[in-house]
């Protein structure tokens, strides 16, 4: 299993910066890495110098958000679209795209959601509960409670 470092996590996103400003071919996953960072022009300067971000800290007291965690999510929503996990996922994604009139809101939507599912897992132990992230993401689309299925974790692939 893939499990890069804080470190790691942050190279990816330098160099694969780096090549695209160099026009060298990227990967599958650097093209959407690539279409992350030029969606988010205002962390253009961060990976333009690695040298001073690489270990930079981010935290609730300075007021602004990390911005790998930003790109990161950006990333697993991206993932999970395409992939449909946690199942119907893609179609939540595609009515929030459609609700927006724009994916990367619809993303941002997600993303809150995404990230409230993480912070309580976190907080409480017990693994990430994906109803509970499926329920966030319908929540958004103005869709109730009762008319969510609830999934059991030992359904979802890997």
């Amino acid at each position: 299993m893939f499990n890069p470092s804080r470190q790691d996590a942050r190279r990816f996103f330098f160099e694969t910066w780096a090549k695209h400003k160099t026009a060298l071919a990227l990967s599958d996953l650097e093209k959407i890495a690539l279409a992350t960072l030029l969606a988010h022009p205002e962390y253009h300067h961060i990976v333009d110098n690695p040298q001073d971000y690489l270990e930079q800290e981010w935290t609730p007291e300075m007021g602004e958000s990390n911005p790998f965690m930003h790109l990161g999510l950006h990333m697993a929503i991206e993932e999970q679209r395409t992939i449909d996990q946690p199942f119907g996922i893609r179609a939540l994604y595609a009515q929030l795209a459609l609700r927006h009139g724009d994916e990367h809101r619809a993303q941002h939507d997600m993303m809150e959601c995404l990230g409230e599912m993480v912070w309580h897992a976190q907080r409480y132990g017990g693994g990430p509960d994906v109803n509970r992230y499926i329920s966030c993401v319908r929540g958004k689309l103005g869709m109730g409670e009762e008319e969510a299925p609830r999934l059991n974790p030992n359904e979802i692939k890997p």
